[in-house]
């Protein structure tokens, strides 16, 4: 039996013993229409869990440049899984840096003027990259010369992972019903075989995929399902059912602070007509229309000139005002907003006629009325029509100035989702974690706080640090539903097992249906048990890595003193006491039982104070 068991344990080893070995074995033939076989290869089957299928989903084609980063990058997508390249996007800008959700592009062979670009696949323009904060991409390095020469070229398998991964992960979060598994690597190109496996639907947002997006909604589905299954009601009206039972509640208390950065364009904006918009400071804009160069209007006896602008106010909450400071014509002259006549002049002229007296004035009509238009032009397009009659030559000219508030308006407030179940009788906490600080862990104080963090929010000159106790706590609560009763269970023959039993000697007591109480003894043996080793033996190694990290500053290299550092690796042994070393891979600590628990703990500490925040204060003399 022990050689049957270890038998089969090293067949189910070489076939899922790691990530890549699940993924030749099964994943992949799973999802491309492939064969799969049972551990001992003595029955196998071709499963169909998608809709479509491509033998080649995605392809992506990497060419580095002489500065070291990556200069073309070609991304090849199959999106209807029809076997056939439907979409191409090809990108020339230089690629400094790969993470694992993005890229970093600065100017080529240098760490200058970087811009951090994340994979988007949302939308109808498709697999993109889109600016984002350095912050929001994660496991970045560097690869152009800045950090060292040909590491494009040197390490094309772990590039090309890389960025497949980072393409993967927009595409399956665009659309949850792709299922994605890598097929191989032929020098720079990298592909992948894909399926579509939820559903079988043509839209993305399937209701399959509903509880990714709220996972509470499936407590209300099953509590649905539970009402026409004949099964949860015959247990439900067990007389186990009927007694107290507990579930457990997940909530937290987040602090939300919401910092927002006015954008001018977004308040108010000219979208056509007019011939300049001029900023005056930070908060002001001035829309002009009109022909105000001297005698640049030729109008015969008596000539109407029309000038349109259209200003588009798109949050009226944010101009501070909004008039008409002046406006002048030559003869006549006539303003108005949206169809309404708002201001004339030499006289009054409301008609969309010749004006109403003698064209020509032999003088120009100037006016600074500083009329208030915010109550004309709430939020939405409106039309702003600048009207001049010209009996010889003339000129017109219209200003309307916008004052903004481009003020950053920090909000701060504290979301309790915990507050129903923190003062409700029925609910006790049970875990509690503070900012990633395990607080409270099965109903019992750990002890430990988290130290006090300063935050970053916003960007820009809407940029903010706060310091505060707590950002997020996450909780659970064990919950009793129900106030009904249970009976105690009858333990006492158990109770009479244990107590009057031996280790060769089985004592037992039964009770018939009629009372009577037999008592009975045995022999017993417990059955030896083979021996197992005192622990699963082993190996550690290293691999020496590139330096290429990169930070907020500049690539991590520059501030350390060796430009290589290592990786370390821990294997598990073969049947004959062997360190299976991987590529490039030399031997630190032979098979055996290995305990690195103390150099794992000081690691794990010296992160955790790393990512403390330090402050120094410097006091003037």
């Amino acid at each position: 039996m022990e050689e049957r068991a270890r038998n089969a344990a090293a067949a189910s080893r070489s076939k899922s013993s790691d990530s890549e070995a699940i993924r030749g074995n099964y994943l992949e033939p799973a999802l491309s229409g492939g064969t799969v076989a049972s551990i001992d290869g003595k029955a196998s089957f071709s499963p169909r869990i998608s809709c479509a299928s491509s033998a080649t989903m995605l392809e992506i084609m990497v060419q580095p440049g002489s500065t070291g980063d990556i200069g073309r990058l070609s991304v090849a997508r199959d999106t209807d899984l029809d076997g056939h390249f439907d979409s191409n996007v090809l990108m020339t800008q230089p690629i400094s840096g790969i993470c694992a959700n993005g890229v970093i592009s600065c100017q080529a062979g240098s760490w200058n003027g970087c811009r951090p670009l994340a994979w988007d696949a949302h939308g109808q323009d498709g697999l993109r990259l889109v600016e984002v904060t350095l912050p929001e991409l994660s496991g970045c390095y560097c690869v152009n010369n800045s950090c060292g020469s040909n590491l494009v070229s040197s390490n094309f398998e772990t590039v090309l992972k890389d960025l497949g991964g980072g393409v993967v992960g927009a595409i399956t979060t665009a659309d949850p019903r792709i299922g994605v598994a890598q097929a191989g690597i032929e020098g720079p190109v990298i592909r992948y075989v894909g399926s579509q496996t939820t559903a079988c639907a043509s839209d993305p947002h399937v209701s399959q995929t509903s509880y990714r997006a709220d996972p509470t909604l499936i407590t209300q589905d099953a509590f649905t399902a539970s009402r026409s299954s004949s099964v949860f009601q015959t247990l439900a009206g067990s007389p186990v059912a009927t007694g107290r039972s507990h579930e457990t509640r997940s909530c937290s208390i987040v602090r939300e602070i919401d910092i927002a950065e006015p954008d001018v364009d977004a308040i108010i904006a000219r979208s056509s007509g007019g011939y300049a918009t001029t900023q005056i400071s930070q908060t002001q804009l001035r829309f002009l229309m009109g022909s105000p160069a001297d005698n640049s209007l030729k109008g015969g006896r008596c000539t109407i000139f029309d000038y349109r602008m259209t200003i588009d106010v798109r949050d009226p909450d944010r101009l501070t005002s909004l008039r008409l400071n002046r406006y002048f014509g030559d003869d006549w002259v006539q303003l108005r907003i949206d169809g309404e006549v708002i201001a004339s002049g030499p006289a009054g002229w409301t008609g969309n006629g010749l004006p109403p007296g003698t064209c020509e004035r032999k003088s120009t009509y100037h006016a600074s009325p500083m009329l208030d238009l915010k109550p004309l032009m709430p939020a939405g397009l409106h039309e702003v029509w600048l009207r001049v009659a010209v009996a010889d030559e003339g000129e017109a000219y219209a200003e309307i100035e916008a004052e903004l508030d481009l003020r950053c308006n920090p909000s701060e407030r504290v979301v309790d989702m915990c507050a129903p179940l923190s003062q409700g009788s029925q609910c006790s906490l049970v875990d509690e974690s503070v900012d990633d600080v395990v607080t409270i862990k099965n109903g019992v104080a750990t002890g430990l706080h988290p130290l006090p963090q300063v935050r970053q929010f916003g960007t820009g000159r809407c940029s903010y640090q706060y310091a505060r106790e707590f950002f997020t706590k996450r909780r659970r609560y064990s919950c009793m539903i129900d106030s009904g009763t249970v009976s105690a269970p009858d333990v006492s023959r158990g109770a009479y097992i244990l107590d009057r039993s031996t280790e060769t000697m089985l004592a037992d007591r039964t009770i018939g249906q009629d009372g009577s109480v037999t008592q009975s003894t045995r022999a017993f043996r417990i059955p030896d048990r083979p021996p197992v080793a005192a622990c699963e033996p082993i190996c550690k190694t290293r691999a020496p890595k590139a330096n290429d990290g990169v930070g907020e500053a500049a690539p991590v290299a520059t501030l350390q003193t060796s430009p290589t550092g290592w990786n370390s690796f821990y294997h598990g042994c073969d049947s004959a006491g062997q360190c299976p070393l991987g590529p490039g891979e030399e031997l630190v600590s032979a098979c055996g039982c290995l305990d690195d628990f103390p150099e794992a703990v000081t690691m794990m500490q010296s992160l955790r104070l790393a990512g403390a925040d330090i402050s120094c204060n410097v006091e003037a003399r």
